[in-house]
């Protein structure tokens, strides 16, 4: 049987990205990009050759309601 190789490593070092990752969490996203990326994530799932357009995404994500505490 091969030696077993370790799967789950340090993760290197990446300043660059920690930086953005820390400032992140100091951006708020406004009610108009929520829904902007809600619409982007339906259309994007849809099937293959179904007949959801970025249209019927817009109308059926303007009826649905989330509230945020």
């Amino acid at each position: 049987m091969p030696a077993r190789v370790a799967l789950f490593k340090k993760a290197p070092a990446r300043p660059e990205l920690e930086r953005l990752l820390e400032a992140s969490k100091q951006t708020k996203i406004t009610d108009e990009e929520l829904l902007d990326q809600r619409i982007s994530f339906a259309y994007g799932n849809a099937p293959e050759g179904s007949t959801i357009t970025k249209d019927s995404a817009r109308k059926a994500a303007m009826r649905i309601s989330i509230t945020r505490d």
